[in-house]
């Protein structure tokens, strides 16, 4: 039953995400990215602070300026506005199309950077996903579209974030950390405005898009969190791929936005090359559990 509320929970959550990003697509319509973001920092950190609060935890914290926090926060606000940037420029299923891309390179990155351990079978599952990415690319051909670079940026990003949320000691919570990050994407959001000239008043229709992604991206956020703390990872997990699912009908739906065989392609292939790698990663964990108890059920067995 843990399993089957968490798979629900992930799914419920991965829609969130998909209609997050319709909003914000739609606000990008008539307001700056940078604008776009300082609103969505600044209020997502609020509610976040406000939900750390409600549950015991304070975001004043000296924890802020541990060196993995302040890479992760560096990388978010480089994932984001990238990812903003993207969502403006190119197909929202090819944006998130990419987006799937982010476990296999964080799977890289641990293994170049952290020194876990990754076998040859995953080896081949990272270049073989990449190689869906360079599909739905498609660098050199005619299809070529160099906006499709913000998003890989993007990727890069929320990988580099993903890495560094992995040194972030236990005592630093997960609501401590979403607020944080929220704070950084609005730093981001307002140095951009100083480059790129002042806001803009928003209209009642832009307002209620940008409510409307706030709203859904912090539920869809808590229904992860709770997914991942309910069922088994390597159980849920997978059901982050149906994201990708969700915001192919609503780019069909409202933005008239229909993916081409190529790009269709490349996301069967780095979903696939995914979910295999979610798999053996949760094998291996298992593996190494069972040796862990093997040996030290070991010495017990010498004394029968």
């Amino acid at each position: 039953m843990d399993n089957m509320r968490g798979i629900i929970l992930m799914v419920i959550g991965m829609a969130g995400f998909a209609a997050e990003d319709m909003f914000i697509k739609l606000a990008a319509s008539g307001l700056p990215v940078g604008q776009i973001l300082g609103l969505l920092g600044v209020f997502g950190s609020l509610a976040f602070a406000v939900y750390a609060r409600l549950s015991g935890t304070s975001v004043f914290s000296k924890g802020f300026f541990h060196p993995a926090v302040m890479l992760r926060n560096v990388s978010e606000m480089l994932g984001g506005l990238c990812f903003v940037t993207a969502l403006t420029l190119i197909p929202l299923a090819t944006v998130t199309t990419i987006l799937q891309a982010t476990p296999l390179l964080v799977t890289m990155g641990a293994a170049l950077v952290l020194g876990e351990a990754v076998g040859w079978r995953r080896w081949t599952a990272i270049v073989v996903g990449f190689c869906g990415v360079l599909l739905v690319i498609r660098p050199g051909f005619d299809g070529f579209d160099t906006n499709v670079l913000w998003a890989v940026l993007g990727v890069l990003g929320l990988a580099v974030r993903d890495l560094a949320s992995r040194r972030v000691p236990k005592a630093i919570s997960s609501l401590q950390l979403a607020a944080w990050g929220f704070f950084a994407v609005g730093v981001s959001g307002a140095v951009l405005l100083v480059f790129t000239g002042g806001a803009d008043i928003p209209t009642g229709r832009e307002t209620s898009y940008l409510a409307g992604a706030l709203v859904v991206g912090v539920f869809a956020y808590w229904a992860l969190t709770e997914a991942t703390r309910t069922g088994e990872i390597g159980v849920v997990t997978p059901f982050r791929y149906v994201r990708l699912v969700f915001s192919t009908i609503i780019g069909m739906l409202v933005f008239a936005e229909f993916p081409d065989g190529y790009t269709l392609a490349g996301a069967c292939i780095i979903i696939a090359t995914g979910i295999y790698t979610i798999m053996r990663e949760r094998t291996r964990r298992r593996q190494e559990a069972a040796q862990l108890r093997a040996s030290a059920a070991a010495p017990g067995e010498a004394l029968l």
